[in-house]
């Protein structure tokens, strides 16, 4: 139990699982209206107590104002602004054009139905985006929530649970705070979907309970995200950008850089670029700098030191430095890294330590990257757009930046989602309202033509089948004539203009 954040009763939590469920079943968020005045209240929630959250958040990780800004107040805001701006459009049925000509006088109609009543498990690193983004997509889909606050942000978690039911429905989403025995307990019950950000190994538990219940989950995890230095990149600039994407909330983010992979000739102009970069930002010494995030508890700090401390290889570049109760770890460059470095290139760091592996050419850069499970993110460094391409067609990740670091997962019109053990599913804009939807089909036949339905009846006969194959399957030759509906139609125009040449003489 922590002091800063109470822990919501067991009996609390099957009492709130309970109510949103038969809210839901009331059918009270499936209006519209509804859903955009809790939108509103979202945005309102966030925005008006703006300045709470950056002390929140300072209290937690020691988060800078910009970094809180960029990384949870702006884009909450942001998606809820996006869900009112867009929400009439996105809920909206779809009238399909069928491909069967036996239903060609039929209406065929894709619904927009929210799924139902849903669970949000929110992680420590992002405690603002990463439980009111998924929250604001599943407000607006229709459904009821459950949201879960993680309990390692406890500060924000608290100023959450404190402002929610001031600003909405406390009926249709309610708020479940523990540890490890209250998630359990929550992930006993049956949802209609469950949403998790945070670790591969957690997942595997979430998907594994979600399971019981055949419910479908959507995971965020992470993962070994690398970044490949092409020798043609202005080291410079990849030093500020891998920096930027390494150092940022100080390495605790699941998109941040986890090892980069640097030409061998290129390893000391990489460290030299990388050293300069972080004095510019952080000074001498970046323990006294405002501008540096620390890690959000002892334990954790534990964890990224014993990586540190424990090594199989590599020397320390710079950085090493730490301060257990500040819970202070210095941007750290380890240089000269072996790839089967069973502790720096075993588990994802999520800290900020950052391996450099020397590569003799891209072919061994893109076998080294494709030995471990796809990451959420791959990066990449070059000018030469050949070489992007190359590195595309021959690996696998969840997304990729090219010559920048972070900025994929801020742009809310590309989805966001890992793929294999760095996630299943993705959102964030119109796919967060697909992750929260069923797409429900519906086909609508009028009572007559019946002589004509009747094909499909009993008894069958070689007529009947026949007709049916007509009926239900194109025939080739109809695609050979679109596939070169250009040509016929130049062929005709060719003839058409000879017949009137000749009707003329």
């Amino acid at each position: 139990m922590s002091s800063v954040l109470t822990y919501t009763p067991y009996d609390s939590i099957e009492d709130s699982v309970h109510l949103v469920r038969r809210v839901y079943e009331t059918g009270k968020t499936r209006s519209i209206a509804f859903r955009k005045v809790q939108l509103q209240r979202l945005y309102d929630l966030v925005k008006d107590n703006e300045e709470r959250f950056y002390e929140a958040l300072a209290k937690d990780m020691n988060k800078p104002r910009t970094e809180a800004l960029t990384g949870d107040i702006a884009p909450s805001l942001e998606e809820c602004l996006y869900f009112l701006d867009n929400l009439d459009k996105l809920s909206k049925d779809v009238k399909v054009k069928p491909r069967m000509q036996m239903n060609a006088m039929d209406d065929l109609v894709i619904r927009k139905e929210p799924l139902g009543s849903v669970l949000i498990l929110g992680c420590w690193n992002y405690p603002v985006q990463l439980s009111l983004v998924p929250l604001a997509g599943a407000i607006a889909a229709g459904n009821t929530v459950i949201l879960k606050l993680s309990e390692v942000s406890a500060h924000t978690a608290a100023l959450i649970t404190e402002l929610f039911p001031k600003y909405l429905d406390s009926h249709c989403y309610r708020i479940v705070n523990g540890a490890v025995d209250e998630t359990t307990a929550l992930l006993k019950y049956k949802f209609d979907h469950i949403f998790y950000t945070g670790s591969p190994q957690v997942g595997k538990i979430v998907m594994k309970a979600a399971s019981e219940h055949l419910t479908g989950v959507t995971l965020e995890l992470g993962g070994k995200s690398p970044a490949i230095v092409l020798p043609d990149a202005d080291l410079n600039i990849v030093a500020n950008r891998i920096g930027f994407g390494k150092f940022y909330n100080c390495g605790q983010i699941c998109i941040a850089v986890d090892y980069v992979l640097v030409p061998e000739d290129k390893m000391d102009a990489f460290a030299e670029a990388f050293r300069k970069t972080i004095k510019t930002w952080f000074g001498e010494d970046p323990k006294q700098s405002s501008n540096y995030a620390r890690m959000v508890s002892e334990r954790h700090v534990d964890r990224v030191v014993g990586m540190l401390e424990n090594r199989q290889s590599g020397a320390i570049a710079f950085g090493g430095e730490y301060d257990r109760n500040e819970r202070y770890i210095a941007p750290t460059l380890v240089t000269d890294v072996k790839f089967k470095d069973q502790v720096l290139m075993g588990d994802e760091i999520f800290g900020p330590i950052l391996p450099v592996i020397p590569y003799s050419n891209l072919d061994d850069a893109i076998h080294m990257v494709n030995q471990n499970l796809p990451p959420l993110v791959l990066y990449a460094f070059t000018g030469k757009k050949k070489l992007a391409q190359k590195i595309l067609d021959n690996t696998q990740s969840g997304g990729v930046c090219i010559n920048d670091c972070l900025m994929h997962q801020a742009e809310y019109s590309l989805p966001f989602g890992g793929i294999g053990n760095s996630g299943i599913g993705n959102y964030h804009g119109e796919r967060s309202y697909r992750a929260f939807t069923h797409e429900r089909s519906v086909m609508a036949k009028k009572l007559n033509m019946e002589s004509l339905i009747a094909v499909r009846y009993p008894p069958y006969t070689d007529k009947r089948t026949n007709m049916m194959r007509m009926l239900m399957v194109t025939s080739p030759l109809s695609l050979k004539i679109k596939a070169y509906k250009g040509a016929f139609k130049k062929l005709a125009l060719l003839i058409a203009l000879f017949v009137i040449y000749f009707k003329r003489r």
